[in-house]
């Protein structure tokens, strides 16, 4: 195969599929609680006019051989795309080839991209790159030559003499994996994805992580998570995560395993499994509805006590729509509002401590904090709830713009209180992208809301988190 099977696509959108690998090599050397030091940076410019993004690299010379042990840990150093440069918000970057000569993944990734082999070590550290033995389907938004490409990939006559796939259907080898190792060989025809640009959380290198730890148990850790963290990764960053960072305050020498999720603009209590066994033994509890779950949220507007019923559009995508009325095929969502009492609205000093984001309710003088019983567990359930009872959850960036656009609109929301009829298909599928539209993007860093409490087993295992976010001047 020629060299014009190497496709590059720059700027496609990352994947929202979580990943939850094995946290990889640690970041910081001795204590959690010192920030790293700054390292000499210099900025690559690819060669190609096609891809002059900038990349911040540390240079060679300020490097740490990967394969070498911390003094305070097993875990093995590393410090080229850590700490989070100050230019953390590099925009979405993916580029997709077709491996078009054999070898080893990173050789080959250098060459194709003209990246420092560095560079690319840290990518696959990230767990930013991933392979799969057929190219898989282009989406609907491919380009003519992208389907040129995978068509001339995926050729039957080329592909039955690839003796790697034989006996797997296509599908089966269409299945993106992730490369783990740098010296990984791929053979000509291999599809690659590398995620240039992998999401990043800079709050992980703010945070004493040891006075986070609620409990060390021998099977397992609880966690009262920071807000702005991701518990155990995302698809392109499964290196900094609560697990990860978590695992390294602890000392301990094996990783530790997410068992649940919640947002990353979420704190609160979370689980994290010692060993593989007890991952399945929570997982089963979770199952069999014998893990309870009570939250703190922060709400711009009162709730009454009782329980809220919604319905939930199954999908994987933010933002997640809800209804009123029950639609088939939908999730069940109900939460119950335990208490509601009305609070100061959090001054500008602990918004801007915290980055809460400015969502523009008319009037912040006071707040209703609720504790609630989460009864079924759907992501952004609280969120979406919230903002669908005009109560949104402040400094929620994505879901209070939508009741304050029901508020002044009370029809525009197609599945809300005063929906409206629609005279077609067309014309409803409309109403709901105008919806969608309405929402906002994701938080940066926190909202109010706090997985206050955990337990299991009938309260046998019970643990608390600490002050919520917006109570820090109460304990300052």
């Amino acid at each position: 195969m020629g060299s014009t099977l190497t496709l590059t696509l720059a700027s496609t959108l990352a994947s929202s599929r979580w990943s939850f690998g094995e946290p990889l090599a640690m970041a910081m050397a001795p204590t959690l609680e010192t920030s790293h030091s700054s390292l000499n940076k210099h900025s690559l410019k690819c060669c190609s006019p096609a891809r002059s993004h900038s990349i911040a690299l540390a240079t060679e010379s300020s490097s740490i051989d990967s394969t070498t042990a911390s003094s305070s840990n097993r875990y093995p150093s590393y410090d080229r795309l850590l700490p989070c440069p100050s230019q953390h918000s590099a925009p979405p970057r993916v580029e997709h080839l077709v491996v078009s000569e054999g070898g080893p993944v990173l050789e080959y990734i250098c060459k194709a991209l003209d990246f420092p082999p560095l560079f690319v070590a840290d990518l696959i550290q990230f767990g930013a790159v991933y392979y799969a033995l057929v190219h898989p389907k282009p989406p609907p938004s491919a380009t003519q030559e992208e389907i040129r490409i995978f068509k001339e990939a995926t050729n039957p006559s080329i592909l039955r003499e690839r003796s790697s796939i034989k006996g797997k259907t296509i599908q089966e080898a269409q299945k993106t994996l992730r490369i783990t190792h740098v010296d990984q060989f791929v053979e000509p025809g291999t599809y690659l994805r590398v995620y240039v640009h992998p999401k990043r959380f800079p709050r992980c290198y703010e945070i004493h992580w040891r006075s986070r730890i609620i409990a060390v148990a021998e099977s397992y850790v609880v966690l009262d998570k920071p807000a702005g963290t991701s518990v155990g990764g995302t698809t392109n960053n499964i290196e900094e995560t609560c697990a990860t960072f978590a695992a390294r305050a602890l000392g301990l020498t094996t990783p530790l395993m997410t068992t649940h999720q919640i947002d990353n603009c979420t704190e609160g209590c979370v689980v994290l499994a010692r060993t593989k066994e007890y991952c399945s033994v929570f997982h089963g509890k979770i199952r069999d509805k014998k893990v309870k779950k009570l939250y703190l949220a922060l709400a711009a507007a009162r709730l009454p006590s009782g329980i809220i019923t919604h319905y939930m559009r199954p999908t994987n995508r933010a933002p997640r729509l809800i209804s009123e009325d029950y639609i088939e095929g939908w999730h069940l969502c109900q939460l119950e509002v335990m208490e509601c009492r009305k609070v100061p609205w959090p001054s500008t000093v602990i918004q801007d401590k915290y980055c809460i984001e400015e969502c523009g309710w008319p009037s912040q003088d006071y707040a209703y904090e609720c504790k609630l019983d989460l009864i079924t567990g759907k992501t952004h359930q609280i969120r979406a709830q919230f903002a669908a009872c005009k109560a949104p959850l402040i400094g929620d960036s994505m879901y209070m713009p939508v009741s304050l656009a029901e508020i002044a609109n009370p029809g525009l929301n197609p599945f809300g209180k005063y929906k409206k009829d629609f005279s077609s298909e067309s014309e409803k599928e409309m109403a709901i992208l105008n919806w969608i539209a309405q929402h906002g993007k994701e938080p940066s860093v926190a909202i109010g809301l706090q997985a206050c409490e955990i337990s299991w087993d009938d309260g046998e295992h019970f643990y608390k988190a600490g002050s919520p976010w917006w109570r820090w001047e109460e304990n300052a």
